[in-house]
């Protein structure tokens, strides 16, 4: 090999000077790195509620208005979304786009859903007296609770740009990779909630 071969030889992933040892492809590497973000960030949330647990001075207290079987309802209506987003990804993948669009709407139609629940609680809650700045329990409960509310909404508005994309520019299971990352992300956020539901609704009454 010639001198200027080898000088113009370019090795595999390292095409115009970049390269990255991970095959992931770069929208899917930054979710991934957003999640794991996210998780430090929803970690330091979760740990504030438990640090002030039981510490509040005044009521109401979680026993006087969590509602369990209310909240169960918006749990299961969370994780069906998230069968309904499996649902939609392996619809695309076969290239059936009627059926994509059917659980993707079937996705953000949950999701909100489930925000209607959460503001509906919030409302109720406010009319028994919990205030953000009533006590430490309502401080750490909206702000914890409130900040899913919102990655929820993000997920929500996502999924309906991504269905009215598939109208304007035709969408193919080449697309998949895009529906992917938003599945990755409502997962995440479904799973979030989880962990939420269990540590603030379910142990308190253990």
């Amino acid at each position: 090999m010639s001198a200027a071969t080898a000088a113009t030889a370019v090795a595999p992933g390292m095409e115009s000077g970049h390269y990255r040892s991970s095959k992931l492809p770069d929208i899917k590497l930054l979710m991934w790195v957003f999640l794991a973000s996210d998780i430090m960030f929803f970690g330091t949330l979760i740990g504030t509620y438990l640090v002030y647990k039981g510490r509040s001075l005044t009521g109401p207290y979680p026993a006087d208005v969590l509602d369990i079987p209310l909240t169960t309802v918006s749990t299961f209506v969370l994780l069906m979304s998230s069968f309904l987003m499996v649902l939609a990804l392996h619809a695309l993948r076969g290239d059936d786009i009627a059926k994509f669009r059917l659980w993707t709407f079937g996705v953000a139609f949950f999701g909100a859903i489930f925000l209607g629940f959460q503001i509906y609680e919030f409302a109720h809650f406010v009319d028994l007296g919990l205030t953000l700045q009533g006590n430490l329990f309502g401080t750490t409960f909206y702000v914890l609770t409130g900040t899913h509310g919102v990655h929820v909404s993000i997920g929500v508005i996502w999924l309906l740009s991504i269905l009215i994309h598939s109208y304007v520019k035709p969408w193919s299971s080449k697309d998949e990779a895009y529906l992917e990352v938003a599945g990755l992300y409502w997962h995440f956020v479904d799973i979030v909630w989880i962990v939420i539901f269990t540590i603030v609704y379910l142990v308190e009454f253990v």
